[in-house]
């Protein structure tokens, strides 16, 4: 490559035509974050409905963004950063924010510690994350499992009061709401083993294709129809699936250090073989019975 910048080989390498597929997810990846950002505005405004739907909008785009990355092969580093931005500020800031306008702004300075704790949580959950992609010291099985809640679930679990709440139940005391929010935080950056399912390989029979889509459209006219009701029902039963996630690990953890402990018994001793005192030349005695 030339050195000097201004040469034409030198800018027309610096600048190469970026291929359409690599920009698709990132496109993605961009309307989240409007979403995010919609969802911040609409709170302001108190229009709570439109804000928590932006936030949803925004966790499918999240959970697709790179499942088409991968399937148009169009991953890069850029689209990961571009990624942790969003989820930050989709899953950390926005839906802390909702909150403290919702119910938290009661409590003052508290309800906005609460706010900023989640939010702070989030940025920390994605930072762990990032930092322990590459960590060759995980187990095989580990990959299939997240440590903490996701932010995008804990994001959508954190709502939960206020689904509640659009469903006719009354609106719980701002003190119960911030010990919850701080709760899924907690939960965020805990060492908690949640089963991810990204390694599970999921093949449809070809004559269960068909029922399959139906069942995916009536999922989604029921969320559609009956969103609080979903979201609600979601976040009760994911955080009791928790527990299930963490004893999965356990035992898969169990069973490996069994197999490592079988595999050290079995295998054949490295060390050397008895040392035996060396015989003296005086004691050996090699001639003829019939010399002696």
């Amino acid at each position: 490559m030339p050195s000097d910048p201004n040469s034409t080989e030198f800018r027309r390498r610096r600048f190469r035509p970026i291929p359409v597929r690599m920009l698709v997810p990132n496109m993605i990846t961009l309307l989240a974050i409007c979403a995010g950002l919609t969802a911040i505005r609409l709170s302001t405004e108190g229009r709570m409905e439109l804000a928590v739907a932006a936030i949803v909008f925004a966790a499918i785009l999240d959970g697709i963004d790179g499942r088409v990355a991968r399937l148009i092969k169009g991953q890069s580093k850029f689209g990961a950063e571009l990624d942790s931005l969003a989820d930050f500020v989709n899953f950390g800031v926005a839906p802390g924010l909702i909150l403290y306008f919702w119910t938290l702004h009661e409590l003052n300075n508290g309800g906005w510690i609460a706010a900023m704790v989640f939010a702070i949580s989030g940025g920390l959950r994605l930072a762990r994350f990032n930092a322990s992609i590459d960590d060759p010291n995980k187990p095989a099985f580990a990959a299939n499992y997240f440590t903490g809640i996701p932010a995008p679930a804990g994001a959508i679990t954190v709502l939960l009061p206020i689904y509640l709440a659009f469903l006719g139940v009354p609106m719980p005391p701002a003190t119960l709401t911030a010990f919850y929010t701080l709760l899924i935080a907690f939960l965020m950056v805990s060492r908690l083993p949640v089963f991810s399912g990204k390694t599970v390989k999921m093949r449809v029979p070809p004559e269960m294709v068909l029922p399959v889509f139906v069942a995916v459209v009536f999922f989604v006219a029921l969320l559609i129809g009956y969103p609080w009701h979903i979201l609600s029902a979601g976040s009760v039963l994911y955080l009791i699936s928790l527990p299930w996630g963490w004893k999965s690990y356990r035992d898969q953890e169990r069973s490996l250090a069994a197999q490592t402990q079988a595999a050290s018994a079995a295998a054949p001793a490295s060390a050397a073989a008895p040392y035996a005192a060396p015989t003296a030349e005086s004691d050996r005695d090699d001639r003829p019975t019939h010399l002696h």
